[in-house]
């Protein structure tokens, strides 16, 4: 079975969706293709078809071509209580904090520890005992990575808008866009011409899905414990480590039990039953992102601008992806 499904977005959820079945040979039944952009209110039984919106024709004409194999072993299975979540690394702008990642799954460190920071509207922290959340792993902090020097000729960060880069901390603005279909922040690529060592500062940004480690004041203290953003997060900007993107599985990480171990009572945390490299699993799907560099990507941009030709804010824009099994 074959699915392409867009993660949904706190700001973004109701603007569309589509569902649609198509058949292909194989070699041992049809292969069944749903397709869902965001999920809306259910509709009555007798109402009438809805047209597909400009963008989901966009997302549906796309050419394979379009669309970029997110690669296994930078993709992570996390397994809680009420389903699963795939997120995918990005080891171009926090490669410590990936193998670090990386290192506590195939160690099994994240079995059944709990979910035990849950604010509604913020984030779902994780990675500490289901006792005592700030056990401490067996493995050292390691240094902050918070943004990147990047060289815009060798790693390609989209410049679609502006944005502030933390409301709370630098109220400057920059450019904004994406690194393979993860919301990015960035010094203009021009600006590589006027710096002694040709790059440019980049970010990845706090929307909805990303996930990123926690830490203490120190900001070199991330170790094992991690969250994943369920909301308005954007006050850490550059100053937690973002290491991935949830591609499938939001709605998991939106409907864990809110509330934090220790204050209050009657808090029942939902588990990490474990969480996996992908490479390390038989039976792993392959997940596909769209190219936000490609032709079909601005397409789909434009096809979301409003009458006036804005975009929506750039943590509000899903990227599709696919899924195949």
């Amino acid at each position: 079975m074959t699915r392409l499904a867009l993660a949904s977005s706190l700001a973004f959820t109701a603007l569309f969706s589509l569902s649609a079945t198509a058949c292909a040979e194989s070699d041992s039944a049809e292969t069944e293709t749903e397709t869902v952009i965001s999920e809306v209110a259910e509709q009555p039984a007798d109402a009438a078809p809805r047209e597909p919106s400009a963008a989901e024709r966009v997302v549906e004409a796309a050419p394979d071509s379009a669309w970029r194999a997110v690669d296994p072993e930078n993709l992570l299975k996390i397994t809680t209580t009420d389903g699963d979540v795939w997120v995918e690394l990005a080891p171009e702008f926090a490669p410590n904090h990936v193998d670090r990642m990386r290192e506590h799954a195939r160690s099994g460190w994240f079995e059944f520890k709990v979910w035990h920071r849950v604010i509604d509207g913020f984030m779902a922290q994780g990675g500490g005992a289901l006792d005592n959340p700030s056990i401490t792993p067996p493995t050292a902090p390691i240094e902050a990575e918070f943004q990147i020097r990047r060289d815009p000729a060798e790693l390609t960060v989209s410049e679609i808008t502006d944005r502030m880069i933390n409301p709370r901390s630098n109220r400057t603005r920059a450019s904004a866009g994406f690194f393979n279909g993860m919301q990015a922040g960035t010094q203009p690529a021009a600006a590589a011409a006027i710096m002694g060592d040709g790059r440019v500062d980049s970010w990845l940004i706090h929307c909805t899905g990303a996930a990123a480690m926690a830490r203490t004041s120190d900001p070199n203290s991330g170790n094992a414990q991690f969250y994943i953003v369920r909301g308005d997060a954007l006050h850490l900007n550059t100053q937690y480590t973002v290491w991935g993107k949830v591609r499938s599985g939001q709605d998991v990480v939106d409907g864990l039990e809110v509330g934090t171990v220790g204050q209050g009572f009657g808090f029942s945390p939902d588990f990490i039953e474990a969480v996996e490299v992908a490479s390390d699993l038989e039976n792993a799907p392959s997940i596909e992102v769209m190219d936000t560099n490609s032709e079909t990507f601005t397409a789909y941009l434009d096809a979301l601008r409003d009458p006036n030709g804005a975009l929506p804010d750039l943590c509000a824009i899903d990227v599709p992806v696919r899924i195949s099994n």
